[in-house]
């Protein structure tokens, strides 16, 4: 009855080993800086996560289909540029989201054809277009930052309701329907098959091909409300803006439990992977960390968080054989 009662115990410390790290991680950041714990600081910090988690949710469902987006700051920065451009024309908010997601969608559309028709690895083929769409936002603005923000498009990413950062409000609702397609779509069931062996998935009449578009354009959406609200947060649309967001993304997700070699991840774990970093991240600045020194640390995480993961993959492929 004791071993049992052991195993048991273990698979719960396994199933939520990413919430007792995030909220042991919360209790020692508190003792360590009596500002961390209060609820400017940490609506700050949700408010400040907003951009990556939605990025993260976006690597997670790529990372897990076996693709993966190295331009996700760069079609950040040129959605929000020619998003703004589309207010100032017709100042609505709907339409500045629309034409956000429509700029992103493409560029992802554009990752995705490179890599399903031309069989071109999807490091290359978003390394590519990071650099296109990069030199298309500077190309437009000429190098320049845009303002011109009206009151409701900046209340967006600026503004509370009843307390909550408004793109909070935004950023639940794509978590939601994040989980529910990973958890009860068969597009969901396919990611993980793609990702966890592409022949197998083949071979069982999924189209890898038509998958991974759907992966590409599921991030497209992510990054183009992403690029929204970072623009309306900032108050600007900035050319240069966004660099190495798809790092930070991947961090998130990577911490969050996602297989860097594809087939597992979560929507959820992401979520928490995206907070554990910000934790990080905000108690860091809040004690004076060097911010040379927090690149560093970021470094760190990342890497570990790879390794972990390799270890452990690694290890129950010897005790399945």
């Amino acid at each position: 009855m004791e071993k049992k009662k052991s195993v048991d115990i273990s698979k719960y410390l396994s199933k939520y080993s990413l919430f007792i790290i995030l909220i042991v991680m919360m209790i020692i950041c508190g003792f360590a800086n009596e500002n961390f714990l209060t609820p400017s600081n940490l609506m700050n910090v949700a408010k400040q996560q907003t951009v990556n988690i939605l990025l993260a949710l976006g690597a997670m469902l790529l990372i897990s289909a076996g693709c993966l987006d190295l331009a996700a700051g760069s079609n950040l920065a040129l959605a929000s540029v020619i998003a703004l451009y589309a207010y100032k024309a017709v100042p609505s908010v709907l339409v500045t989201f629309l034409v956000a997601i429509g700029v992103a969608i493409v560029c992802n559309m554009v990752s995705g054809a490179m890599v399903t028709a031309f069989n071109t690895p999807p490091f290359i083929a978003t390394l590519s277009v990071q650099l296109m769409a990069r030199g298309m936002a500077l190309y437009i603005t000429q190098g320049q930052n845009q303002s011109g923000l009206g009151e409701d498009l900046a209340a967006v990413g600026q503004e509370s309701t009843f307390g909550i950062p408004n793109s909070v409000y935004i950023v639940v609702v794509f978590i939601l329907i994040v989980v529910y397609i990973t958890k009860q779509t068969k597009l969901g069931r396919s990611v993980f098959a793609v990702g966890g062996n592409e022949e197998a998935a083949n071979a069982s009449g999924i189209n890898v091909k038509a998958i991974k578009m759907k992966v590409y354009a599921l991030n497209g959406i992510l990054t183009g409300v992403a690029a929204t609200i970072w623009m309306s947060r900032v108050n600007s649309a900035m050319p240069n803006g966004g660099l190495n967001y798809e790092f930070d993304a991947m961090i998130a997700t990577i911490v969050g439990g996602t297989s860097f070699s594809g087939g597992v991840g979560s929507a959820v774990g992401t979520v928490v992977g995206a907070f554990i970093v910000g934790f990080l991240n905000n108690i860091m600045n809040l004690m004076g960390i060097d911010s040379y020194l927090q690149q560093v640390v970021r470094g760190i995480i990342i890497g570990g968080a790879v390794i972990w993961d390799l270890y452990f993959k690694n290890r129950r492929g010897r005790k399945s054989k």
